[in-house]
């Protein structure tokens, strides 16, 4: 159940969300919104894939 739900998010997240490194953005230089989607997208791809 846990894993088809973070697959689901998994796959809005790639339709809703901005790809940052696509736009190639430097985090050193992202604001905190940005950080906070980073992030985001890197727990939920880290929990659909395990």
């Amino acid at each position: 159940m846990k894993k088809t739900l973070f697959k689901f998010l998994a796959k809005v997240n790639k339709l809703v969300l901005p790809s940052y490194t696509k736009q190639k953005l430097d985090l050193s230089k992202a604001t905190k919104i940005q950080m906070a989607i980073f992030g985001w997208k890197v727990f939920v791809t880290k929990n659909a894939l395990n």
